[in-house]
């Protein structure tokens, strides 16, 4: 892909191209009113296993863009996807997570445990409820045979004050003492940018990443052989693009430059 303006679809992150904490960044109306106006189809995808379809369009609504919910894909919903995709209909599942997840789970027929006993996976997403309890029977499920997936690697998330533990952190625990290793389906791993490309009915080749984090958007869209655009507004910055190894094909100070070179090229 030589110009952004030849994609035929978007995957958009959110925190950190659309809002920063609970600010919206500049721009995040013209961007989908140029994105509208000229029938490109997109997706919001997210690690977020808290995050809902719902919430999302809630809180675009407030800087007054409309989207719909089968426009978002979450890290639970992917994984639930994946779920429906490698094991029977109804199958018993261990869950720790929130709503979020639960809901994915169960809108997607599998019926949730309350314990380690007959789960035939153990899904790990973020837990603020996080307890030795619910860790112990996620690994007694895996240890008896569960499938072990994780909806996201993320082992940290900031918060005021420094870094808090995040989902991945959660994963590696149940890792160190199952000695198993999990099917992670979040960014950067393939299988969410997979099922994003596929719900767009698109080609990876077709299809541009737009993200603010390395190590995440940018290397999960090289690994699922996306284009990717990195936007300067959330935790990358340009000082840290060298030596990282990691290049993304585009680099955008912010979603109004973006959207002036998308227009530019459509115009």
């Amino acid at each position: 892909m030589d110009s952004v303006h030849q994609a035929r679809g978007l995957l958009i992150d959110m925190d950190g191209v659309l809002w920063r904490g609970r600010t919206f960044l500049p721009g995040v109306q013209n961007f989908f009113a140029a994105l509208r106006s000229r029938n490109v189809p997109f997706l919001l995808v997210t690690n977020n296993a808290t995050a809902s379809p719902d919430s999302a369009v809630e809180r675009l609504a407030g800087a007054g863009v409309a989207i719909e919910p089968h426009e978002v894909l979450t890290s639970a919903l992917a994984t639930a996807a994946y779920l429906q995709s490698v094991l029977p209909q109804g199958a018993s599942v261990y869950a720790i997570g929130e709503e979020a997840v639960r809901s994915a789970l169960q809108d997607a027929g599998f019926q949730l445990q309350d314990g380690h006993d007959s789960a035939q996976a153990v899904v790990v997403g973020f837990d603020r409820e996080i307890s030795w309890y619910k860790m112990t029977q996620a690994a007694l499920a895996i240890q008896a045979g569960a499938l072990f997936v994780g909806t996201n690697p993320d082992v940290s998330f900031p918060i005021e004050g420094g870094q808090a533990p995040g989902n991945g952190a959660f994963v590696l625990a149940i890792e160190a003492a199952t000695s198993a290793k999990p099917v992670i389906v979040g960014k950067p791993e393939p299988l969410l940018f997979q099922q994003a490309v596929e719900r767009l009915g698109l080609k990876p080749e077709q299809t541009l990443m737009l993200g603010d984090r390395l190590e995440t958007d940018i290397l999960g869209a090289q690994r699922a052989g996306i284009a990717s655009a990195l936007l300067l507004t959330g935790v990358t910055s340009i000082e840290q693009i060298d030596g990282s190894g990691i290049e993304p094909d585009f680099i955008f100070e912010d979603l109004n430059a973006l959207t002036a070179a998308l227009q530019a090229g459509l115009n």
